[in-house]
């Protein structure tokens, strides 16, 4: 019997090793929370040595971060990541604003919860290789509920739901939540099982220090604390004399601490050897061992025959057909779990649900895969904001406050409207409406419009010379296809107007006052990268066209070419990517509102910001970054430096930086719930010198 502690519930496979050891069988296994997962395991099949090589390879980040591997997301959340939008997300419905239930929704837990288990699909739990049960508590009603069928990965996602952390799971129209809450130690489940005699595996609860009570989670973690230590007590007070109670001394190992799981095996089999005596009264012979270990591992067998029809659980507002296409597995050919799980991440990559699951039914001799796709409870509209400061450390500082408005399935061919404003160093009004065509196809029209205010520094080297207040409207409509997760094609036409005027610098940089624009455009992006603040590995890059042209109303003719690249590739703690960027124009001139602005830091460091202002331009730069710290949510803290080269041609300004520039950069970041800060230096080879703080993306 295997009581709950969170990553403290490690400890139970160290005392499954000493029973093994020493020739213990076991007959049924109760568990709750965490000693559910372990008790379900091992009731499937698993044995002790692949629970060991499993808990090896677990990180809090694979648990609890809720995002599936980037180059599953759709490139519409891809492109969050480039923005200043922090993560948490605000739904909105009838003039509601609404939080989801947890820190977590669980989807990355249920994809290792189903590694876990042997078994897969519905089964009753006296027919698994070692009958089993497990406890959650119902939310409604606050009493334990005890599992004895379902499905195993469902199940331990029930018992472990920590109030707070984890969002509640469904089941059978139950909410269910952590068992620890009403039955961490469940004796008397395995009393009812058939127990003579249990051995009961108590990992104590231990509460918070005042000191360590600083916070509403804080405050929250040692409520359940209290209640699940007053149950425990209970339990053990039911221990019988012929009972066996194993306390494994984990000491101030947290219970969070999912990093460090291995850490607590030896401290579990330590305290099963402390009681190895009594153990050794309920020992068998080999013989009877063996063919005990047997029946064990005669695991169900894995169910191979193909399946007769897909189906998607009842949604509200999310249409199947939509789904279907981003389905590797297929009707008519067996479920590779692995293929399964990646179909799942790339469903809640589209960012409509709070999880994703899914059950194997027999139906009339067939069989049915249901996705259970639980729509967001706090949608389907949704409000993000950002946040971006920046400082050169001469008295130039600029912020950025920004919010996102999202509204999701406005059809049932899942068209989305997305409006984002932006205030301070640059304003921002921009809307589009995203159209798919057909239900199970990739192409989309968008029209789409944005007002927009910047300032233009104009510099000679690292001294400004003018500023220039620049403001545009323009208004678009584009067409294109999604290219699966890994980009877009987009072409479109555009029209609008930029005014510009000369804040600050001399007459002979005056801008035209009022400039007509209309064009044809392309664009191509392709994102495969793991992450947009810290890449480690993948590859991204876009190229673009605008094609000014006077037959759609433009004052200028010209046609502007820009494209990027950015590799990444690492091995340990070390990280090496590459980036390029080049643009110019293939026909006409490039006016001045319509011009390249470059420098900055990790794009030519050591000048300041937006000090390169020309019609063409080259670059290039290595980046070899080291990770100096992990965080258990976060992408950790970097020391780096940067090595770069490039050219501006034909710059506004005569006199301006020419010729090849070389540059080099040095850096510290860390990842932050306000998103990257970067502390950054950088020196170019003619002297220039600039510093950089950015908190939020550069």
């Amino acid at each position: 019997m295997l009581s709950g502690g969170g990553a403290r519930g490690a400890a139970h496979i160290g005392v499954l090793r000493v029973l093994e050891e020493m020739h213990v069988p076991v007959d049924c296994i109760a568990g709750t929370s965490m000693g559910a997962l372990v008790g379900a395991a091992y009731a499937s099949g698993m044995s002790v040595t692949e629970m060991e090589q499993m808990v090896s390879t677990i990180s809090t980040a694979q648990l609890f971060i809720e995002k599936p591997p980037r180059d599953e997301l759709a490139l519409r959340r891809k492109l969050d990541d480039r923005s200043i939008l922090l993560g948490l997300e605000v739904g909105i419905r009838d003039g509601e604003l609404l939080l989801q239930k947890g820190v977590v929704t669980g989807v990355q837990l249920e994809t290792f919860l189903r590694r876990l288990s042997k078994v897969s699909g519905y089964h009753r739990f006296d027919e698994l290789p070692i009958p089993y049960r497990a406890v959650a508590t119902d939310l409604i009603t606050g009493k334990p509920v005890v599992f004895d069928q379902g499905e195993l990965p469902n199940v331990m996602r029930a018992s472990m739901s920590v109030p707070g952390a984890v969002a509640p799971a469904e089941i059978g129209g139950r909410i269910l939540v952590d068992g620890g809450l009403t039955d961490n130690l469940p004796v008397d489940v395995a009393r009812a099982m058939g127990a003579d005699v249990v051995i009961a595996v108590n990992l104590g609860t231990p509460l918070l220090k005042r000191e360590e009570i600083g916070s509403l989670l804080g405050v929250t973690a040692q409520m359940i604390n209290i209640l699940t230590e007053q149950n425990v007590q209970a339990s053990l007070a039911s221990l019988r004399a012929d009972d066996i109670l194993i306390e494994p001394a984990l000491g101030n190992f947290s219970a969070a601490d999912f990093d460090d799981l291995a850490r607590t095996l030896p401290i579990g089999e330590a305290a099963a050897r402390e009681v190895a005596p009594r153990l050794a009264a309920l020992a068998v012979g080999d013989e009877a061992y063996a063919a005990w270990d047997e029946r064990r591992h005669a695991v169900v067998a894995r169910q191979i025959e193909p399946v007769a029809e897909i189906r998607f659980g009842a949604m509200s507002r999310v249409n199947a057909e939509a789904l279907r296409g981003m389905l590797d597995v297929r009707v008519g050919e067996p479920i590779d779990p692995d293929t399964l799980d990646r179909d799942l991440r790339r469903v809640f990559g589209t960012g409509d649900f709070e999880h994703v699951n899914y059950r194997i039914l027999e139906e009339g001799g067939r069989r049915v895969l249901e996705i259970d796709a639980a729509e967001k409870s706090w949608g389907p509209n949704y409000l993000r904001f950002g946040l971006g400061l920046a400082s050169d450390f001469k008295g130039d500082s600029f912020f950025n406050v920004a919010a996102s408005y999202r509204r999701t399935w406005v059809n049932d061919l899942g068209a989305e409207w997305r409006s984002d404003v932006q205030i301070g160093h640059t304003g921002r009004l921009a809307t589009e409406f995203y159209q798919p065509l057909r239900d199970r196809a990739a192409l989309f029209v968008a029209p789409r419009a944005e007002l927009e205010r910047r300032s233009v520094d104009v510099f000679r080297g690292s001294q400004r010379l003018a500023r220039y207040d620049i403001r545009t409207a323009d208004a678009g409509l584009d067409v294109g296809s999604a290219l699966g997760t890994y980009g877009e094609a987009r072409i479109g036409v555009q029209a609008g107007s930029t005014h510009a005027a000369l804040d600050t610098g001399p007459e002979a940089l005056d801008p035209p006052s009022r400039v007509r624009r209309g064009a044809l455009t392309a664009k191509v992006i392709v994102d495969r990268l793991d992450s947009a603040d810290f890449p480690r590995f993948g590859y991204a890059g876009s190229m673009q066209l605008y094609g000014s042209t006077p037959a759609l109303g433009a004052d200028d003719s010209y046609t502007k070419w820009d494209a990027d690249f950015l590799g990444a590739y690492s091995f340990g703690r070390h990280t090496f990517s590459a980036a390029l960027r080049a643009g110019g124009t293939l026909n006409g001139d490039l006016p001045r509102y319509d011009l390249f602005q470059w420098g900055g830091f990790l794009q030519q460091s050591g000048y300041p910001p937006g000090a390169l202002l020309g019609e063409r331009l080259t670059f290039g730069r290595v980046v070899y970054a080291y990770k100096l710290v992990e965080q258990r949510l976060f992408e950790g803290l970097y020391a780096g430096v940067s090595l770069e080269a490039g050219r501006m041609d034909k710059p506004l300004v005569a006199g301006s930086p020419s010729g090849l520039l070389k540059s080099v950069g040095t850096f510290l970041a860390v990842d932050s719930p306000l998103g990257p800060v970067y502390l950054g230096y950088g020196w170019a080879a003619d002297g220039s010198r600039s510093g950089y703080l950015f908190v939020g993306r550069p």
